[in-house]
C-alpha cells in the first residue's frame, strides 16, 4: 500500500486534504533508433516535465494551471504509479478550486488504478463530505479503516463522517481508539465530546472538552461547545465565562460574534 505525505486532519473539511503525490523518477532509457521506443521516450519526458510544472503550480496556488497539467498527464495514459499519481494531484487542484465533483472523479480513478492508495481514500472522504455525499464518504471511510485499522487518519476520517451522519456510537468508538494512541490530539477530544453529548453522556462530554482546552487553551470551538453544555446543565456563570473566552480567542468573525451574543444573552 502506498501512502502520500499527509497533514493532520482538522475539524473543518477544508483542512483534510493531503499533500501532492510524487512518483519515483525513471531510469534513463537506452539510446535507440526504434520508432516506438523513441515515442515512448518522448511521452515519458513530457510526463515528467508536466509533473514538474503541475507540482510547482499546485505549490504556488495556481490550481487551474495545475489541474490542466495533471489532466494532460492522464490523457497520455502513463503506467503506474504515474497514472494514479496524476489523478490524485489533479483531484487536489480541483478540490482547492471548489470543484468537488471533478475531484471525486479523479480520486475514484486513482483508486481504480491503485486500490491500496490510502491518501486517495482519505481525501475522497473529505471531498465527499464537502459535496454532501455522506453515504459514499462512509463507504470509503469503512474501506480505509479495514485496510489500515490503527491509522489515526483512518479513524478520524470515519469518526467525522459518522458524527455528521448521526452515528454517534461509531464516532465515539473511532475517536476513543484514536486517542488511546494519540492522547494529546486536542481536536479529537473535542469531536469525542460532541459524540458523547449526542449520546446523552454530558459528564463525559464535559471531561473531553476540558481535556481539549487543557491541551489547547485558546481553542475557541471547544470553549463555545463547553459553554453550551454548561448552559444546558444550568451552570450559567461558568457558561458565560466560556462564551467570553471564546469571543476573545476566536479568529473566525462568525464564531466570535456567536460567542459574544451567547455571552451577552446570559444575565447572572
Amino acid at each position: 500500500m502506498r501512502v502520500a505525505l499527509l497533514v493532520l486532519l482538522c475539524t473543518a473539511v477544508s483542512g483534510a486534504l493531503g499533500y501532492a503525490q510524487t512518483y519515483p523518477m525513471q531510469t534513463p532509457v537506452p539510446r535507440t533508433t526504434s520508432l516506438p521506443a523513441l515515442q515512448a521516450m518522448a511521452v515519458s519526458r513530457e510526463v515528467e516535465e508536466r509533473f514538474r510544472l503541475g507540482l510547482a503550480a499546485l505549490g504556488g496556488g495556481q490550481n487551474a494551471q495545475a489541474a490542466a497539467e495533471f489532466q494532460r498527464i492522464v490523457a497520455l495514459n502513463p503506467g503506474e504509479p504515474r497514472g494514479s499519481t496524476a489523478h490524485y494531484d489533479a483531484a487536489l487542484a480541483y478540490a482547492h478550486l471548489g470543484r468537488y465533483g471533478e475531484a471525486a472523479q479523479n480520486l475514484h480513478a486513482a483508486l481504480a488504478l491503485d486500490p491500496g492508495f490510502l491518501a486517495a481514500m482519505a481525501n475522497l472522504v473529505a471531498v465527499d463530505i464537502a459535496r454532501g455525499d455522506l453515504t459514499e464518504a462512509r463507504k470509503i471511510a469503512d474501506r480505509y479503516v479495514a485496510l489500515d485499522p490503527d491509522s489515526a487518519r483512518a479513524l478520524y476520517s470515519r469518526g467525522i463522517v459518522a458524527l455528521r451522519a448521526g452515528d454517534a456510537r461509531t464516532a465515539r468508538d473511532d475517536f476513543g481508539k484514536l486517542l488511546q494512541a494519540n492522547p494529546a490530539y486536542a481536536v479529537a477530544h473535542y469531536d469525542l465530546a460532541l459524540a458523547e453529548e449526542r449520546l446523552g453522556n454530558d459528564a463525559a462530554a464535559e471531561r473531553e472538552l476540558r481535556t481539549a482546552l487543557t491541551l489547547a487553551p485558546a481553542y475557541a470551538r471547544a470553549q463555545l461547545a463547553l459553554g453550551a453544555l454548561l448552559l444546558k446543565l444550568g451552570r450559567r456563570a461558568e457558561a458565560r465565562d466560556q462564551f467570553a473566552r471564546a469571543s476573545h480567542d476566536a479568529n473566525d468573525p462568525a464564531l466570535q460574534n456567536l460567542a459574544a451574543a451567547m455571552r451577552d444573552s446570559i444575565t447572572i
